[in-house]
């Protein structure tokens, strides 16, 4: 039986030995793809189909050495695919453990954070709202609303209530707790009792660890783009095999040969593993600058973003909060660690603290907790054991909380209450001479970069032992008792990122619950805006859609603003074609979070439910993070868009060199060994060169690219053919320059395949931003080389892989004659470059 939990929680070892015995809190999830399963999806390709036909009819027609070279290559495709599967899965494996749910645990009398897999049965679990439950748990100290819809359909939170008991059999079914179902609201304690396959999610058989991944745009497009070149390649491949059959006087075999060389020459079967390659890493390379990718559409999604909507606290700021100033009866005190508290300020604190849970959440409220407790310890307007009756929460009608107490005297209660300065005046009823007063007090606070909160205090007298409490705050007689400002500087590092996104054409919006003379003062000193414009909640919630686009136009901060009213704001944007960053943190947060094309969730700060509704996750809630993942971003989009259009490029000459000298009666140039060869470069040079290309100077220098713009468009791919074309026309008319010379076809093999190959690292070259000697440089380009070279000595120097190519012995003509041709293809590719690039980045 297992051992009663102390209020202590779970000792270190006591919580090892448990995870021992009752293993990872998982429920059964997607598990990588086995080596079964890979080599189905290899089998799947047209590629490796084709190879095998191509193997069997050099067996058919008697050409034993082709046959057993190509059927070899099988194995490597299955190696290069294994590799690449490899690369990837462990990429999205780390992003899932990162992005795996956590836990906050009492162990040793400590609150730590743990991942959620590691929470073992008897752990004490401290919960907020906004939690995920990690377990199946009991409640045994605090209220909660928990939203059991995930188990039951019901949306209606469920209130739960704490059990005398940590026993599953004996405790009330209101203090049960189940895994997977969210916090709304409160702070509590609770056993967990049951984890992993044995809790009620996991009997039922969902398996909600990890959700699938659904595919990105870019990869949906790429799918499509990919079945109709299949669709030409076999229909073109089919022409040429009756051509050459029935018009060419070609056996049948042979001409079937042709047609799966041409076959093979136009698939650009490196499209997929481009995407699935450079985005998965993409992600992985993101989650190094402490942004955590969750879904995998954000990557693409990043660089086009032109709104960036984003919290002030936490994000822009340092979300150090500490009590700056406290104001009482014309008196203004400048909190100081050498400076005591005056007694004429013990009131205001006291009822500030009574007004704020012991142990919260929020940081406004830690940081009043933290003083109180420090300047009141030893004097009785500290209330340690007071616990409340009932409590008014803030609302969008009254900006304020009030917490009722029981008194000495029985019928007797006593208000606490907190809220946005403007509120707690209109609680307490005061002259209009007392309300400019404060306003003023205020505006003078909130202009120095405070964040302001109004307390106030108030009596009430009860019937009977359980009062009927009235239904809004305006039914109570308050006092105002004064004003109490929080610092929370800015982040150092915030002022450049702004800088920079107003550089790459990104508008930049503050949304925050502060005073608009706050939220003003920390936009001047981040240097977000210089505009005196501010837009407040209340202006918002009373504006139409059209009035309100224009108000957003004209200002870049919207003050006092609730978490219900962003969404609005998003979906506001969207709908006037702007591509929306959105921060959050918070429960209310999480449909906005959704809805924006890039949510972005507080990983420090942020609730559960915010970080799984959010595309991204701020590791270290840092704005200048989100930047440094928008640069990621776009650097990622730019090298998908240079390694598709290499690849495009570097497909024309091959199919020119496969089809054209077939319809012209010329000798045959390229056969399926060769292509096979030339794929051993081509697919590497897209997989790891180009995904390994840094950031242009100028990435964060131009404005975000349009959302329907894709590296598959007419303009990119018009670069790329034009390349391709030209380089395969040089190729072509030296081809039949030779001929016309009276070369002997395997000399003219040996020159062009030279050329050709030699020609594929020029196209990589004309693609890249970077030389391998540019700084910062792309290793990788140097390694494209040395691989080429290796490839061209070891088919030119074998003799037996010589005579298998169709090559004849190497001699100096067939050099220079490749020499001339790479200068001639060169100036070509760097003309193009010259020329058409600057209209492809208009």
């Amino acid at each position: 039986m297992m051992k009663e939990t102390t209020s202590n929680g779970l000792s270190r070892d006591e919580a090892s030995e448990r995870l021992h015995k009752y293993g990872l809190n998982v429920l059964p999830g997607t598990q990588p793809k086995t080596f079964f399963y890979i080599m189905l999806d290899v089998i799947k390709e047209p590629m490796f189909l084709m190879l095998l036909i191509a193997g069997s009819i050099y067996l058919a027609l008697g050409d034993r050495a082709e046959a057993l070279f190509l059927l070899s290559f099988v194995f490597v495709v299955i190696g290069i695919t294994l590799m690449q599967e490899h690369k990837t899965q462990r990429a999205l494996e780390s992003l899932r453990d990162l992005s795996a749910p956590r836990a906050l645990v009492r162990r040793d009398g400590v609150d730590i954070r743990i991942a959620g897999r590691d929470v073992v049965p008897g752990d004490l679990l401290v919960l907020h709202e906004g939690d995920r439950i990690a377990a199946d748990a009991i409640l045994i100290e605090g209220q909660l609303s928990v939203d059991e819809s995930l188990l039951t359909g019901e949306a209606v939170p469920v209130n739960k209530l704490p059990s005398g008991t940590s026993n599953t059999q004996k405790a009330d079914s209101t203090a049960l707790l189940f895994a997977s179902t969210v916090v709304t609201k409160g702070i509590a304690l609770a056993v967990v009792r049951s984890t992993g396959t044995y809790t009620a999610i996991g009997r039922i058989g969902q398996t909600l660890a990890s959700t699938e991944e659904i595919p990105s745009g870019l990869q949906l497009a790429s799918r499509s783009l990919i079945r109709n070149l299949t669709i030409l390649a076999i229909s073109i491949a089919i022409a040429l095999i009756f051509i050459n059959w029935l018009l060419n006087d070609k056996s049948f075999l042979e001409s079937l040969l042709s047609g799966i060389t041409l076959a093979m020459a136009i698939l650009p079967e490196e499209i997929p593993v481009i995407l699935t390659v450079f985005l998965a890493l993409g992600a992985w390379n993101i989650s190094k600058i402490k942004v955590l990718t969750r879904r995998i559409s954000a990557v693409e999604a990043l660089g086009a973003i032109n709104i960036l909507a984003v919290d002030k606290t936490g994000t822009l700021t340092q979300n150090r909060m500490k009590i700056a100033e406290l104001y009482v009866d014309d008196t203004l005190f400048i909190a100081d660690e050498e400076n005591k508290l005056p007694e004429i300020f013990y009131p205001l604190i006291e009822f500030a603290m009574l007004a704020t849970p012991l142990d919260s959440f929020d940081p406004m409220e830690k940081a009043i907790q933290f003083f109180g407790h420090t300047q009141l310890i030893g004097t009785e307007y500290l209330h340690n054991e007071c616990v409340p009756e009932f409590q008014y929460d803030l609302s969008p009608d009254i900006m304020a909380m009030t917490q009722i107490f029981s008194h000495i005297s029985p019928s007797l209660h006593l208000l606490a209450t907190k809220g946005a300065p403007e509120a707690v005046v209109d609680l307490c009823h005061l002259s209009e001479t007392q309300r400019n007063e404060i306003q003023w007090r205020v505006e003078a606070m909130a202009a120095r970069g405070l964040r302001v909160l109004g307390v106030a205090k108030g009596e009430i007298q009860s019937r009977g032992n359980n009062p009927v409490w009235p239904k809004s705050q305006h039914d109570f007689d308050f006092t105002f008792l004064g004003l109490v400002g929080f610092m929370d500087p800015p982040r150092p590092e915030v002022h450049d990122a702004i800088a920079e996104c107003r550089s790459a054409g990104i508008r930049i919006l503050m949304l925050t619950g502060d005073h608009p003379a706050t939220a003003r003062t920390i936009a001047k000193q981040v240097g977000l805006s210089e505009r005196a414009n501010v837009i407040t909640g209340d202006e918002i919630s009373q504006l139409n859609d059209e009035n309100l686009i224009l108000r957003l136009y004209e200002t870049d901060i919207c003050a006092r603003m609730l978490p219900e009213q962003k969404l609005r704001l998003v979906q506001l944007l969207q709908k006037k074609g702007n591509v929306v960053g959105m921060s959050g943190d918070g429960v209310n947060d999480a449909p906005a979070l959704k809805a924006a094309d890039v949510g972005i969730a507080m990983g420090e700060r942020g609730t559960d439910v915010a970080r799984e509704a959010a595309h991204i996750i701020l590791l270290d809630d840092s704005f200048a993070s989100i930047v440094a993942a928008i640069r990621q971003g776009r650097n990622i989009y730019d090298n998908i868009t240079k390694a598709t259009r290499f690849t495009f490029a570097v497909h024309v000459p091959i199919i020119a060199l496969t089809l054209i000298p077939a319809l012209l009666h010329w000798p045959v140039l390229l056969m399926p060994i060769h292509i096979v060869l030339l794929e051993l470069l081509i697919d590497p040079a897209c997989a790891i060169v180009f995904e390994a290309e840094t950031a242009a100077k100028n990435i964060m220098k131009r404005p975000p690219r349009n959302p329907e713009a894709t590296p598959f468009g007419g303009k990119n791919i018009a670069f790329a053919l034009i390349q391709g074309s030209g380089f395969a026309l040089i190729l072509l008319i030296a081809y039949h320059v030779l001929l016309q010379m009276g070369w002997i076809i395997t000399t003219i093999h040996i020159t062009l395949f030279t050329a050709l190959v030699f020609g594929l690292f020029l196209l990589v070259l004309a693609n890249s931003d970077n030389s391998p000697f540019s700084q910062p440089r792309n290793p990788w380009l140097l390694y494209m080389f040395a691989a080429v070279t290796l490839l061209l000595l070891t088919v030119l120097f074998i003799p037996l892989l010589r005579d298998l190519l169709g090559f004849a012995t190497l001699t100096l003509p067939p050099i220079i004659a490749a020499c001339i041709l790479l200068f001639i293809s060169g100036v070509w590719l760097l003309s193009v470059h010259r020329i058409y690039e600057p209209s492809l980045k208009a």
